[in-house]
């Protein structure tokens, strides 16, 4: 502040940097990110980082292309990041949330826009965090085209920030994948997560809690606190090179509502999803869950993805074939289930 003013002689003048916003620090992360950004280009981008809105042009390749877009954030994980000041994987997580939302329609992602909103900028903090977007957008496969930074003083208590990513796909319009076709009989395959993802952290946190926990404490070779802030595995690439070779009848994404709520958004009224919880591996973090809070099992299917991020439903002779084109991708992948006829009052997706 300086103590003259032109048109008020003797009054204090103020800039923005006195009412809690940095210019140049914005300014300076704007340059720290423009290295990562480059990494996740496109042929497609126009242009990109920098200007008032970013151009895309979708590839000739397409004959009749249908755009497909997605929006999320990470939820109460967040929480956790300043907690325990792990801020560079957090983006992948934002990442993956929405790119893995439009690959369940068949949609490749073409270009992400990320929205980070704090108080106070903190120029290290968030390049971490925007590495780590740009890190999820390559494992994506797409580019990370464009952004928003909002410093707003007084929003957000000291340190904290928030998120929210936007992605956009495309899809030959012929080639949707809608769930319509799914039949009785169809094989139900399911895609390992890497943890929990970014769902259910409400508890996660309640559960830490209650019991005090010591996340530093070493959990099956790993500090805990590792394992549970372990980022949304992206299923894009594999998923898509999958594609190429064989027909998928419907996907879902295993966000909130785990199993029971995410799986039946894609099955047609007729039928029923029966899961066998015995066929897959669920990570030591669920049991661990499950013992520490208490949690029904009913619960725990409702609320986490007990190990399972991606369902695919196949035509049944064409499962194994999927198994190993997954497996080359480098998923680790089960049968988990198949579809049957469905009664008119049950659910439509059990595990039993």
């Amino acid at each position: 502040m300086t103590s003259s003013n032109p048109g008020n002689p003797g009054a204090i003048q103020l800039s923005y940097r006195d009412a809690g916003v940095d210019i140049d620090a914005g300014d300076r992360l704007v340059e720290n990110i423009k290295p990562f950004a480059k990494r996740t280009m496109r042929p497609e981008v126009l242009a990109g980082i920098g200007g008032f809105g970013a151009l895309f042009e979708i590839s000739r390749n397409y004959r009749n292309p249908v755009l497909v877009s997605g929006t999320d954030g990470v939820g109460t994980k967040l929480k956790l990041a300043f907690q325990l000041n792990r801020h560079d994987r957090i983006g992948i997580d934002l990442v993956a949330m929405s790119v893995n939302d439009i690959l369940v329609q068949g949609a490749e992602p073409l270009f992400f826009l990320d929205y980070f909103a704090c108080g106070r900028l903190d120029v290290n903090t968030a390049t971490q965090v925007v590495k780590g977007i740009a890190a999820g957008c390559e494992l994506a496969g797409c580019a990370l085209i464009g952004g928003e930074t909002a410093e707003m003083p007084g929003m957000y208590p000291e340190g904290e920030y928030d998120l929210a990513g936007f992605a956009v796909g495309v899809v030959e319009k012929d080639h949707i994948i809608t769930g319509l076709t799914i039949r009785k009989g169809d094989a139900v395959l399911g895609l390992a997560s890497s943890g929990a993802h970014s769902n259910g952290y409400s508890l996660i946190r309640k559960i830490i809690e209650k019991n005090n926990t010591d996340l530093s404490t070493n959990f099956g070779g790993q500090a805990l606190m590792d394992v549970i802030m372990a980022p949304t595995r992206i299923y894009v690439k594999a998923v898509l090179e999958l594609m190429k070779h064989l027909p998928v009848k419907g996907l879902a994404h295993i966000t909130g509502g785990g199993l029971v709520e995410n799986v039946p958004r894609i099955l047609p009224e007729s039928v029923i999803a029966v899961l066998k919880k015995n066929d897959w591996d669920i990570p030591p973090l669920f049991h661990w869950l499950q013992e520490q809070g208490n949690v029904s099992e009913s619960e725990m299917h409702r609320v986490f993805n007990c190990g399972i991020g991606m369902v695919l439903i196949m035509a049944p002779e064409l499962a194994d074939t999927a198994m190993k084109i997954l497996r080359s991708a480098g998923e680790t992948v089960w049968r988990i289930g198949t579809i049957r006829q469905r009664d008119a009052s049950e659910a439509q997706t059990i595990i039993e």
